[in-house]
């Protein structure tokens, strides 16, 4: 085993693994499916600071459009100027657009270390058990004793699907409208892809692999669909907030 794959594997994959094996033998019934949506539940409130502003950016982003679209306006022809003058938007608003990058890279370990977990059944007899735990002497691998999570499943691998696609529409409320630039247009291209295609990814993936990927997929969607729907909400309330107390004050 290279170093490379040694740190990634003490790092990411083990802490992982034993953590599902802890919940399995946590949960009643030692239901693996419900120790799979605990294990999402707790990856999700790891990656929340970074997820949480990732969102943050993308509302604020879409505040901006119409400042935006006019610096573009004014800006045609002057791309030094519009990046410039772009910048200083972002700044004076307390945004970076490189946030959604950001939030990738911190992620992408950690997902791979779970598809890993989930990609090609869940053997508790190959994972490298730290001192301090014990394999549960009972597996239920069926998911509230009906869903084999070591069989693929198409009815799971759709809702993963379909919850994917919820997400995506939830993340991307619009899509960009075309415009004159190839960047423009490629931008919107991009979202297209992103918004439709990505779901049809996930229901080949989640359909080709035992039914494990598919519950975690489809859990760690519904989060995200649950957690943008309240920094949305509580954006309105905020928002509203402010226009009451700016009509006090004047």
């Amino acid at each position: 085993m290279s170093s490379l794959s040694f740190i990634f594997n003490e790092i990411f994959y083990r802490p992982l693994a034993n953590a599902l094996i802890f919940l399995t033998g946590f949960v009643p019934g030692h239901d693996v499916g419900l120790a799979i949506i605990l294990l999402t539940l707790l990856v999700r409130l790891i990656l929340f600071p970074f997820s949480h502003r990732s969102l943050f950016t993308q509302l604020k982003m879409k505040e901006l459009e119409p400042e935006i679209a006019k610096i573009k306006e004014e800006t045609k022809n002057r791309a030094d100027e519009q990046g410039r003058r772009m910048m200083e938007l972002y700044r004076r608003h307390g945004v970076s657009p490189f946030s959604g990058c950001l939030m990738l890279l911190v992620q992408l370990p950690i997902l791979i270390a779970l598809y890993q977990v989930f990609l090609y059944g869940i053997d508790f007899n190959a994972i490298q058990l730290y001192s301090f735990l014990a394999r549960p002497e009972f597996i239920q691998m069926k998911f509230f004793g009906i869903l084999n999570l070591a069989e693929r499943s198409w009815p799971l691998a759709l809702v993963a699907a379909g919850s994917q696609f919820l997400q995506m529409k939830l993340a991307m409320p619009s899509l960009p409208k075309g415009g004159a630039s190839m960047r423009e247009e490629f931008s919107r291209a991009l979202a297209i892809q992103t918004r439709y295609i990505l779901p049809v990814v996930v229901f080949y993936v989640s359909f080709r692999f035992p039914a494990a990927l598919a519950l975690y997929w489809t859990a760690s969607n519904v989060f995200s669909i649950l957690h943008e729907a309240w920094v949305r909400r509580r954006a309105k309330w905020l928002n509203a907030d402010g226009r009451r107390e700016h009509q006090r004050d004047h």
